[in-house]
């Protein structure tokens, strides 16, 4: 066993989105093989609908996947093949983009006026960026959780954990996607494949990670929250960790506990050619996405 070191921590930055949603975006539109096999990572946290109702209006994907996962309120969908729903607190929906797909995501806060959810990208490796869209839309309800004797509990949305598999499926990039809850003073290590490159991302409580690269992997200096620890300072709330290579990430939670989200997948490694929500291997297939885009025939005719 091989705990992974903490590259590096950050706190996720706010930025603006579709027709004007406040967000925080923990990564995106930089390294494209920092995160190999994802891109992108948004918080779209909200407590005022003004921050958020205009939502997300028509755009264009291709060649790639995006995972939404919602914590509160409704996310409206619509897209160009005539598919249509709401994901509510607690759904997913993994979206392969493939060939070419224009949607819509228009959110709604909850009773309270709250919004809060997660959109994730992971690219395709380059014999599937022109394969047929396809949508996963997964209930709540369908989504494993597992809780343990030292009361940590996890739900599952892809990948095998614990004994129970997510029930999304057939992904590139062999993702395992957890949303993990510590209670307060556990300390828990979770296993992670080696080849697999992976992060964490904070979004409530507080907690430190253990760093490999310290002596004998003791936890941070400040944990998450501020209590001092032992090695390096994180923030809390909005906070990305990424991960060397190992099969182990070890975190001890603060006294309010640690909630986060610990993702992972194979990498890629490919050439990327980005614009925006389009993503494809090189210029020239980027600049014919942008031509299809421009004459019409960017949505591929079903079979």
């Amino acid at each position: 066993m091989s705990l992974r070191p903490t590259l590096e921590t950050r706190a996720a930055q706010p930025t603006m989105e579709g027709a004007g949603v406040k967000l925080h975006r923990a990564f995106g539109f930089q390294d494209p093989s920092e995160l190999d096999p994802f891109l992108l990572f948004d918080d779209f946290r909200n407590e005022h609908p003004r921050d958020f109702e205009k939502g997300f209006p028509w755009h264009p994907h291709r060649g790639i996947e995006t995972i939404t996962y919602v914590l509160a309120g409704t996310v409206d969908h619509a897209d160009s093949l005539g598919n249509d729903g709401s994901l509510g607190a607690g759904d997913v929906q993994w979206m392969t983009a493939g060939s070419g797909i224009l949607h819509q995501e228009m959110p709604h806060g909850n009773a309270r006026g709250q919004m809060h959810g997660f959109q994730l990208w992971g690219n395709l490796p380059p014999a599937q960026k022109m394969t047929a869209p396809r949508y996963q839309d997964v209930t709540a309800a369908d989504i494993p959780e597992v809780t343990d004797d030292d009361g940590v509990h996890v739900r599952i949305i892809t990948g095998a954990f614990w004994g129970k598999t997510g029930p999304v499926d057939g992904i590139a990039a062999d993702p395992q996607y957890l949303d993990i809850l510590v209670p307060a003073g556990v300390k828990k290590t979770f296993r992670i494949d080696t080849y697999r490159r992976a992060f964490a991302y904070v979004f409530e409580g507080a907690g430190a990670f253990a760093d490999a690269s310290a002596p004998t992997g003791v936890l941070l200096e400040k944990e998450v929250g501020g209590q001092e620890v032992n090695i390096r300072d994180m923030s809390g709330d909005r906070t990305l960790i990424r991960f060397g290579t190992g099969d182990e990430v070890t975190v001890q939670a603060g006294e309010n506990g640690l909630r986060f989200l610990l993702i992972s997948g194979a990498p890629i490694d490919e050439p990327v050619a980005w614009h925006g929500p389009i993503v494809m291997n090189t210029q020239a297939e980027l600049q014919q996405a942008m031509r299809d885009l421009q004459n019409g025939t960017f949505i591929k005719p079903a079979h």
